[in-house]
């Protein structure tokens, strides 16, 4: 045992330059060196107290929620990420229970005639893509599922991601967000929803186009 701890001390150790970068990287974000450095507050970006930030207030509580107001950074963004838990369960109990009982079937025979041509997707990506319009997070977890199970192809996983991730939650977002310029918009409401949504099957088409010519290659075996 101790040959080989000796053997052990005279492997020679590979310190690159990476590693002092990090080492230094380390040293200033957590020793406070960067802390509300007057004239460069713009430092304390990469202080780690100000990463963790602070709790939000509540400042009105009839109307404040547990997360409160003026909250920042890590802290105010774990006290948010507890909101969507709620409804991440309550999606995938429902996707649960919907799936026992035939609905991927069902969407793949009847969304394959129209995701095929537009997509090049089975039809069974239909109701993630569906999902996604509500919830980013459950339809990322159903698409998950899906390639995990084998279900859809890792090509067919790129062009759903490129699908939802452009306008995600795109039905939440536009009333919860959009809601403050309706006011003065100068066309109907719904026709910005309409032309996002195409949007959708534009970027996601432009993506197909690539994986099919630029990255053919990597898509041989399937």
């Amino acid at each position: 045992m101790s040959t080989k701890n000796k053997n052990d001390q005279n492997v020679p150790i590979t310190i690159g330059f990476k590693a002092y970068i990090a080492l230094i990287t380390s040293i200033l974000i957590f020793s406070g060196l960067f802390f509300n450095v007057e004239g460069m507050e713009w430092l304390g970006a990469f202080d780690f107290t100000t990463l963790c930030g602070s709790f939000g207030k509540m400042l009105n509580p009839e109307q404040n929620t547990f997360i409160g107001e003026n909250g920042i950074s890590a802290k105010a963004g774990f006290l948010f990420s507890l909101t969507l838990v709620p409804t991440v369960m309550l999606a995938t109990g429902l996707l649960e229970v919907f799936t026992y009982y035939g609905a991927i079937r069902a969407a793949h025979h009847l969304f394959t005639p129209l995701l095929r041509p537009l997509l090049g997707l089975p039809g069974l990506s239909g109701l993630a893509l569906i999902t996604n319009l509500q919830s980013t997070d459950v339809g990322t977890k159903l698409t998950k599922e899906l390639y995990e199970s084998k279900l859809i192809t890792k090509k067919n996983l790129i062009i759903m991601g490129a699908w939802q991730y452009s306008g995600a939650g795109l039905i939440n977002n536009y009333f919860a967000v959009g809601s403050v310029v309706f006011s003065a918009l100068s066309v109907p409401i719904i026709t910005p929803l309409i032309i996002m949504f195409c949007l959708k099957f534009v970027g996601a088409t432009f993506v197909r186009i690539m994986l099919s010519t630029w990255y053919k290659k990597d898509f041989i075996d399937e």
